[in-house]
C-alpha cells in the first residue's frame, strides 16, 4: 500500500487526461446519485411496484403507444396517450393524494416527463416504473393484453 501511494503522484503526472476524466466521471456519478436522492419522483422496481399495489392500490398510468399497451401492460393500468396527458383533468385531479405510478414501454420515454408534470400539479406521491413494462415482464410478473 505504501508503494502504491509513492507511485500515485508519478502516475497522475504521466496520465493527466486519464486522471481528469476519472475525476469528471466521479463527480457526474455523485451528482446523479444526489439528485436521485432528493428527487420528488421515486423510481420503483417491479418488486417495489408489486408491494405498492398490494399495500396502497395506486393509480397506474401507462403512456405507451396504444399498440404496445394492447400487446402488454401491467394489470390495472390505464392507458393515456402522452398527447392527452393532463394532470389538471378532473378525473386525474381526484387522485392528488393517492400514489400515482407512471410507466411506459421501456422506462426511457415519457414517464419521467409526465411524473414531473404531476409533481408540478401538486401530486404528492409520484413514482415511475424503472425499465417500464418491459422490466415488469422480464421479472416474470403477470401482464394483461387488450385495451382493458
Amino acid at each position: 500500500m505504501n508503494d502504491f501511494l509513492h507511485k500515485l503522484p508519478v502516475f497522475l503526472g504521466n496520465h493527466m487526461a486519464l486522471a481528469a476524466l476519472f475525476v469528471i466521471l466521479l463527480v457526474a456519478l455523485i451528482v446523479m446519485q444526489v439528485s436521485t436522492l432528493f428527487s420528488k419522483i421515486k423510481e420503483l422496481s417491479p418488486a417495489s411496484l408489486t408491494r405498492l399495489i398490494n399495500r396502497e392500490s395506486p393509480l397506474l398510468i401507462d403512456l405507451s403507444s396504444i399498440a404496445e399497451f394492447e400487446k402488454m401492460h401491467v394489470p390495472g393500468a390505464k392507458h393515456v396517450a402522452m398527447s392527452q396527458f393532463d394532470p389538471e383533468h378532473k378525473d386525474l385531479a381526484k387522485a392528488r393524494e393517492m400514489p400515482v405510478v407512471v410507466m411506459d414501454k421501456d422506462g426511457r420515454g415519457n414517464s419521467a416527463k409526465a411524473a414531473q408534470r404531476l409533481i408540478q400539479a401538486g401530486f404528492v406521491k409520484v413514482y415511475t416504473l424503472g425499465g417500464g413494462v418491459l422490466a415488469w415482464h422480464a421479472a416474470q410478473l403477470p401482464v394483461a393484453k387488450g385495451n382493458k
